[in-house]
């Protein structure tokens, strides 16, 4: 499903790196799910039907009628800064708005970050199944790519970082997403996320640590984010894309006061300043208190549709196959019987029962085959009705095979 960018005429030098340049299998995704009839449990994406749309409108149409300088070129709006500050420290996350840094969604953070730590050439740790917009990110650099394995009861394997950086590695970062991992839907332990802070103090490595789902927990309360055990050496990054909508394309970075001039320079080459309407629109809308009963009717509704999901895969799919139990965020990841090509699998799903997912494969570093016979579900976009039907379609499939 990886397609190749198409080449240019010969006379036409790009950069080094774009030589190898593909598109993601999430992105090439987009076309499949999108044709008549095929009912997607693929993407990464929210229910529409759960958008406050009304809310948000009268937010937006507040803003348009009351401040002109929202059209206007604008620096970060100190409201939403101290909405996020509110925000954050419902997750143990304590900070000021001058450590506030707002962001185009929480990938332009990555992008960012990126930017502030890593030289060409440099080193980069990460888990071997990781989050594809990472490898985008970083793929210009042409970084050495240092993995580490991922339990998916408790996450990131911490005692193979340590063996990493004791035996001299030093990487520019280390990117993680503690809370239902995207793809893996594990969290990770509290004795893991003490560990692995310990150990980026003594080896001075910085974390970059990606929470997009932390809002969205169904069960107990999550473990507290990285960042509440050290706010120098650990970057915290979240988005509104997940609790609010996509497309308001904002998203936060809490990192030390002392760099917020550096990082201001590294964004502004990318889009000189994020939207000044939507950073306004979205105070607004906290302004008038929607959030809390919004979150609580994603986390009931998408709670529902977890169950849901992992009910269906219990009844249908074969006994040697295992998949996480997430106690928040919007996927499971699930291990089919060793030798399963879920590539291949997922052609056949869809020509054969108009069911897609994401193939293992998608999430690999560099191609690696650990995965490639796994696959990724996304509960929160379907309804539980469309969630029982797409498990039942994949299962006959897989038995198929």
């Amino acid at each position: 499903m990886m397609h190749p960018i198409p080449t240019l005429h010969d006379g036409l030098r790009l950069a080094d790196w774009t030589q190898t340049m593909k598109r993601s299998v999430l992105r090439d995704m987009i076309a499949v799910v999108s044709r008549p009839g095929i009912l997607s449990l693929a993407g990464g994406l929210p229910a529409p039907e759960l958008f406050p749309t009304d809310a948000f409108a009268q937010a937006a149409s507040h803003v348009l009628a009351t401040d002109p300088r929202a059209l206007q070129y604008s620096p970060p709006f100190p409201a939403l800064k101290a909405h996020i500050v509110d925000l954050v420290a419902q997750r143990g996350v304590s900070c000021t708005k001058n450590e506030v840094f707002i962001t185009t969604g929480a990938q332009q953070g990555l992008d960012v970050l990126a930017r502030l730590f890593l030289n060409p050439g440099g080193q980069v740790l990460v888990e071997e199944t990781v989050y594809t917009g990472l490898q985008q990110v970083i793929a210009p650099f042409q970084p050495e790519i240092l993995t580490v394995p991922t339990d998916l009861e408790t996450g990131m394997d911490v005692d193979a970082v340590e063996a990493l950086l004791r035996e001299g590695a030093r990487p520019a970062f280390i990117y993680v997403i503690p809370d239902a991992h995207n793809p893996l839907g594990v969290s990770m332990s509290a004795e893991k996320r003490r560990h692995l802070v310990e150990l980026v103090r003594r080896y001075a490595v910085p974390i970059i640590e990606d929470d997009p789902y932390g809002f969205l927990c169904y069960e107990q309360r999550p473990e507290p984010p990285l960042r509440t055990l050290d706010n120098e050496w650990v970057f915290y990054l979240g988005s509104f894309s997940k609790i609010l909508a996509p497309a308001v394309r904002t998203g936060w970075m809490i990192a030390p006061e002392a760099l917020i001039p550096k990082l201001t320079v590294i964004k502004e080459a990318s889009d000189l300043e994020s939207s000044a309407f939507m950073q306004r629109a979205i105070s607004a809308f906290l302004d008038a208190g929607h959030l809390p009963g919004h979150l609580a009717t994603l986390c009931r509704e998408y709670g529902t549709r977890r169950d849901t999901m992992l009910r269906a895969l219990h009844e249908c799919f074969p006994a040697e196959a295992r998949w996480t139990r997430p106690t928040s965020g919007m996927f499971i990841w699930v291990e089919l019987a060793p030798g399963t090509d879920t590539a291949a699998l997922l052609t056949r799903a869809v020509e054969q029962e108009q069911v897609a997912f994401i193939p293992g494969h998608a999430f690999a570093v560099e191609g690696r085959s650990h995965a490639s016979h796994c696959l990724r579900l996304n509960f929160s976009n379907a309804t539980p009705e469309r969630i029982e039907e797409g498990i039942q379609r994949l299962a006959r499939v897989i038995r198929r095979e």
